[in-house]
């Protein structure tokens, strides 16, 4: 081959081996850096469509699961003022015993009628105000409610429940309870087993609907996991990949800017041809 000075094909080379090297360095820095493997759609575009979906499906499975905890938390709340009803109840049945048996007068059966007056108001009071936000839940003007548990739409991705639960004093029936007289205590009695049997029962139906929900929790725990670890073999940057990939850009880029010398330097023999 001759000598040419108006082209330097080696040093075109060695200036395309050096920007390739370059690039190469540049890309593993932006993968280390963002802890992505893929910085840009150029990168892996298939790559980057299944995983922009699948971060898309995660964020859906984590919204789904507060909502399941928040539709726990008003089952709790709900479960909780029926608890305090159910103590009311138990108080009024001693009571009830207490005031059925002729070693205590009727002056102080009025004294177990007070207390037993001021307990039914406030079992009633519970059941009226137990809330959860704006929602009474055991004045029975509930309905039914829907719980979004999914990270899709459609109805396999919903809970429905029917929460009309009414633990008001008339509703169950423990306003009809008297101590104020031994017959009509042992009467009561009666009165308020039914009570407790009609409150377990709506005990028992929220608890059902709280074991459903913390199923529920535990499937989504378990799809946001192998989704996040999906979304990972996917996306996220192999470090010991990408920092022998810097190294081997970072020695070929030396290597390069030194051949790029030397064939800049390459066609000075031709000048001692002229002159």
């Amino acid at each position: 081959m001759g000598l040419r000075i108006s082209t330097n094909t080696a040093s075109i080379n060695a200036q395309r081996q050096l920007t390739v090297n370059q690039q190469k360095a540049e890309h593993s820095l932006k993968a280390l850096s963002s802890g992505s493997r893929i910085t840009q759609a150029s990168d892996d575009a298939a790559g980057l469509a299944i995983s922009e979906n699948l971060r898309g499906q995660i964020a859906g499975i984590k919204q789904a699961r507060n909502n399941a905890y928040n539709a726990q938390s008003l089952i709790e709340v709900s479960e909780g003022g029926l608890n305090e009803i159910t103590n009311v109840m138990i108080r009024l049945r001693e009571l009830g015993v207490q005031a059925a048996s002729d070693n205590i007068s009727d002056v102080e059966r009025g004294f177990l009628q007070e207390e037993a007056s001021l307990l039914i108001d406030e079992a009633d009071r519970i059941a009226r105000t137990t809330r959860f936000g704006d929602q009474v839940l055991l004045d029975g003007s509930g309905n039914q409610k829907e719980f979004h548990v999914g990270a899709f739409g459609g109805a396999e991705n919903k809970i429905q429940v029917t929460l009309d639960a009414n633990a008001t004093s008339g509703a169950i029936g423990y306003d009809a309870v008297d101590v104020s007289d031994r017959d009509a205590a042992a009467d009561s009695l009666e009165t308020i087993d039914e009570a407790l049997v009609n409150i377990g029962s709506i005990r028992a139906n929220f608890g059902a609907v709280q074991s459903r929900l913390q199923t529920t929790v535990s499937n989504l725990d378990i799809q946001n996991e192998n989704l996040s670890a999906a979304n990972s073999r996917v996306r996220d940057t192999d470090i010991a990949y990408e920092t022998a990939q810097l190294a081997s850009a970072n020695i070929l880029q030396n290597a390069a800017v030194a051949a790029l010398s030397q064939a800049n330097q390459s066609k000075n023999s031709a000048l001692r041809l002229i002159g």
